[in-house]
């Protein structure tokens, strides 16, 4: 943003599911908290190219007892429960292979879902791989087993989402991104949070999103 002469950013947080509400409402100007780029959102958003790739995880106990390593497993075994954010891609993934909406416990937070691991409420936590695995080095509680890649799903891509009607403001947005790219410097700010830009540079946003 500095790059488009914007001095200073202020930050609200809000709900996962808040955040494409929030931007046609006009309440915020951008979304950047990794909202994946997926067809049934480019109906209403508008999004940046690209930003942030990744595979996705589950988070398991230790020993991965029920042997998860696709959505699928969770679908199999109607005992199972799993808990993701509301409206987000693992919710759409879960959904789409056979989970029943009865097996998915909504969390308010990456936090709270795995606490919900923790203490045995849910079997599996669901998220972004690379999100997942950080929460997890920073946790550090040898109870509970990254399991990436989750098999059966594509890797998924995020950008910065934007009023629909902001389309100058995605356009300039899109050169400071491209120049960030270009320069290094973009790998710079994301690599060492364990993000991959070279996985940035392998896709579009029309690769998910055509048009939009």
């Amino acid at each position: 943003m500095a790059k488009l002469g914007v001095p200073e950013i202020r930050a609200q947080v809000v709900p996962y599911g808040s955040m494409i509400p929030a931007l046609l409402a006009r309440r915020v100007d951008m979304a950047t908290s990794g909202l994946y780029i997926k067809p049934n959102r480019c109906v209403a958003i508008i999004y940046s190219e690209p930003d942030l790739c990744g595979a996705e995880a589950f988070a398991v106990p230790a020993g991965n007892p029920h042997g998860l390593t696709t959505y699928e497993d969770i679908a199999e075994n109607p005992e199972l429960t799993m808990t993701t954010c509301a409206g987000c891609a693992e919710e759409t993934y879960a959904l789409e292979r056979g989970v029943k909406p009865s097996q998915i416990k909504v969390f308010t937070d990456p936090q709270s879902g795995i606490k919900m691991l923790q203490q045995g409420r849910v079997d599996v936590f669901a998220l972004s791989g690379l999100g997942t695995q950080d929460l997890l080095l920073k946790l550090n509680d040898p109870s509970v087993e990254l399991v990436m890649p989750v098999k059966g799903v594509p890797m998924g891509c995020a950008g910065t989402a934007f009023n629909p009607e902001d389309t100058a403001f995605r356009e300039a947005y899109d050169q400071a991104l491209v120049e960030l790219k270009e320069s290094g410097e973009f790998a710079e700010i994301i690599e060492p949070y364990g993000f991959s830009a070279e996985a940035t540079l392998a896709v579009k946003r029309d690769d998910f999103c055509p048009g939009n």
